[in-house]
């Protein structure tokens, strides 16, 4: 006859349960590197800012604004008290957002054609479809710079082409523009909008499609009201995906910019270089760190929002 358990001893205890408190463990080596690796770099920016900057580069360790106070302001040089605006800094912001928000909006209005082409091609063919639009990640990014570069030259191809149909009769001075750097950042940032499109296309029922033209709407309603709400998800995530890389690119603006035409990137490593002021660069790494975060609060937000609407 078995003998029954003592209840003084309680039930036996579970081993995974008492072996799930010790699981974190695993994952310590993981969190330590990126505690060194990422938070550590970004703890001494944001220390840097706050410092002096040194006469010849580096930092003094004495405590001043001065660094985020140039951010936004100018002081004159004959009279300190007279401050104005940074208009330099300031343009370069608004050059920045402006063209990170132009790419974006060209990349989805280009990716979503394509990734609907994709999406709609027999399931056999679509790997065929992805995989070509991941060849240019293949490439170093300094070099598909450069081959946009050869396109816009003076004697490049485009302009080749314009003066041999007779539409211009001298080169066009296409480079170290805001044209150049848009085209540019359109070019290489276009996939990360395609995949995500695709992702949100390739789960999407086609069924609900037919059932508008069934009711007789029209292509545009069935777009606007059909399709367009239940890809917004991928269009959320291949906006954030583009704009974030945008905002902070460095080699696109300078080589297809030329040094003339700055972003925030650009203004950040000259700070660190030629400019010598330390606490300035990292006052603006910092602001632009704070962009991206409020770009990924944004994305929350919204990724938030689609799985309340779902779930009520």
């Amino acid at each position: 006859m078995a003998t029954p358990p003592d209840s003084a001893t309680g039930p036996d205890p579970d081993p995974q349960k008492e072996s799930h408190g010790w699981k974190w463990l695993l994952s310590a080596p993981a969190l330590l590197v990126l505690l060194v690796a990422a938070s550590g770099p970004l703890m001494i920016v944001a220390v840097y800012s706050f410092l002096s900057p040194g006469n010849v580069g580096g930092v003094e360790w004495d405590f001043s604004t001065e660094g985020w106070f140039r951010v936004f302001f100018s002081r004159d040089i004959f009279d300190p008290e007279n401050v104005s605006w940074n208009w330099a800094n300031l343009n370069v912001f608004w050059r920045t957002i402006s063209l990170s928000l132009q790419t974006t909006l060209i990349c989805a209005v280009l990716g979503f054609p394509t990734a609907w082409f994709i999406a709609t091609r027999p399931p056999e063919r679509r790997a065929l479809w992805l995989f070509l639009i991941t060849i240019p990640f293949w490439t170093n990014l300094l070099i598909r710079t450069f081959a946009i570069q050869e396109l816009l030259r003076g004697n490049g191809l485009i302009n080749t082409i314009l003066m041999a149909t007779g539409i211009i009769d001298e080169p066009l001075q296409l480079l170290f523009s805001n044209f150049a750097i848009l085209l540019g950042m359109a070019y290489v940032f276009l996939p990360l909008m395609v995949l995500p499109l695709y992702a949100a296309m390739d789960k999407l029922d086609f069924r609900l499609v037919e059932a508008g033209y069934d009711l007789y709407a029209s292509r545009v309603r069935v777009l606007w009201h059909v399709i367009l709400p239940l890809v917004k998800p991928g269009f959320v995530a291949g906006s954030i995906l583009v704009f974030i890389p945008s905002i902070g690119a460095y080699v696109t603006p300078r080589v297809l910019g030329g040094g003339r035409t700055m972003m925030l990137g650009n203004l950040i490593a000259l700070q660190f270089g030629q400019g010598r002021n330390w606490p300035l660069g990292a006052a603006l790494a910092m602001l632009l760190l704070i962009i991206v975060m409020a770009a990924l609060v944004f994305y929350l937000r919204a990724v938030n929002g689609e799985e309340g609407k779902r779930r009520g």
